[in-house]
């Protein structure tokens, strides 16, 4: 019976464990997870989603502070469009994470950054070149582009030095989609290096509608953009993600073609994940009823996550000064939009309930939107309970080397 271990994913002459740890903000794939994934020989994923926060976090800088000090005037004014990120910043952020976790790389393996095109930060196109060209400039092996079509950010990019030397990938849900993409960049010459294809059984935002997710299979669409890919005679890297729980789930796409799978809900319960541990208990107790789709995120995207979260219904009030990572191109975001309503409504009220969208920059950065894939209701046999109730916290070795070696849907349990 084969392992993922008897398969490589291959680019160009390097040959690595075709295990890939996804990019979960906001530092859930955190330095030290990438940086594990990334010895034991896979790729692994740090994240850019909020990256002043992240860096206020791992560096004791003061990006958020200094900026919502400057725009503490605003902070009443339901008008966003005068809070800007200082792109200056952002970029020395973002080196800062990005350069700090290549310094520490050991092992023959990659790391990667996940860059959402969602975070449009009151500049789409501007925050999106900085995040893109200061990772870049950082020596981050290689970005996989995330939440959005991204149908300019190759453009954005094409002459920066390691365009065509820096792996770059995308993440599709669907043939379209990447059909899009791929026309959109044709003049470019330069295609992606490898297609992540996320399946409605992935945690966080989905590429699917909200009423339909449910009637697509994953199998489905690697299928069918494996065999477009092949009538186009396109070599590109597949990698299979969302529902791949076990080893054997994914030798199951290796053994049809796959370069590689995306795992990450299994990673959310180790030592090396940003998650507190308080929540990562929440991931262990849930049930399979725990688990909701819904539209609460401001984005646009339906998203996964536990019911328990504390960010659904909260109504508190919005932090643009401070984060605002979602403000559009006119400084307009779906949660501020609903959060005035319902004040509006409950004018009296010290407290409200904002039940149709959620604060997801507050809540993301409180770890307070359980996001999660399908299956975060089997973590709990993949772990042992101790004697007060709770269960064990893994090692990403433990869970990385369980993907590696496992065979016949087998979990290895803790020693």
């Amino acid at each position: 019976m084969r392992r993922v271990d008897d398969f490589r994913l291959r680019f160009g002459k390097r040959e690595l464990v075709p295990i890939m740890c996804g990019g979960m903000g906001v530092d859930i794939s955190t330095a030290d997870l990438a940086l594990e994934v990334a010895r034991l020989g896979g790729v692994g994923h740090i994240s850019d989603a909020m990256v002043q926060t992240v860096s206020d976090r791992r560096f004791r800088t003061h990006f958020v502070k200094e900026k919502a000090k400057l725009y503490k005037y605003n902070a009443a004014n339901t008008d966003k469009s005068d809070v800007q990120f200082d792109l200056g910043r952002l970029a020395e952020a973002t080196h800062m994470h990005v350069g700090r976790t290549m310094e520490a790389k050991r092992g023959d393996g990659m790391i990667f950054v996940n860059c959402m095109e969602k975070l449009t930060m009151n500049a789409p196109r501007e925050t999106l070149r900085v995040r893109l060209s200061a990772a870049l400039d950082a020596g981050i092996d290689g970005i996989t582009l995330s939440a959005g079509l991204h149908l300019g950010s190759f453009a954005q990019i094409e002459d920066h030095p390691r365009f065509r030397d820096a792996k770059l990938g995308i993440i599709v849900s669907s043939l379209r989609a990447l059909q899009l993409f791929l026309r959109k960049n044709a003049k470019l010459d330069r295609l992606p290096d490898y297609i992540v294809v996320e399946g409605p059984l992935a945690g966080g935002h989905l590429g699917f509608g909200a009423e339909d997710w449910s009637k697509y299979d994953l199998r489905t669409i690697v299928a069918e953009i494996a065999q477009y890919l092949k009538a186009e005679a396109l070599d590109i890297p597949l990698i299979p993600a969302g529902g791949i729980f076990t080893g054997s789930d994914a030798v199951s796409y290796l053994e049809n073609g796959a370069a590689a799978v995306q795992v990450a809900t299994r990673f959310t319960v180790t030592k090396e994940c940003g998650l507190p541990e308080k929540v990562q208990q929440e991931y262990y107790k849930a049930g399979e009823s725990d688990v909701v789709v819904n539209t609460i995120s401001p984005t646009g995207y339906p998203m996964r996550m536990l019911t328990s979260s504390p960010a659904i219904g909260a109504g508190i009030r919005p932090n643009c000064e401070a984060y605002g990572y979602l403000l559009d191109s006119s400084g307009n975001c779906a949660y501020i939009n609903a959060y005035n309503r319902e004040v509006a409504a409950h004018p009296d009220e010290k407290k409200i309930s904002v039940p149709d969208k959620t604060c997801l920059c507050t809540h993301m950065r409180n770890f307070d939107c359980w996001t999660c894939g399908h299956y975060v209701y089997r973590l709990k046999d993949t772990s042992r309970r101790l004697p007060d109730g709770s269960y064990e916290i893994l090692s990403a070795e433990h869970v990385f080397r369980d993907y590696q070696f496992s065979v016949d849907h087998e979990v290895a349990l803790p020693a």
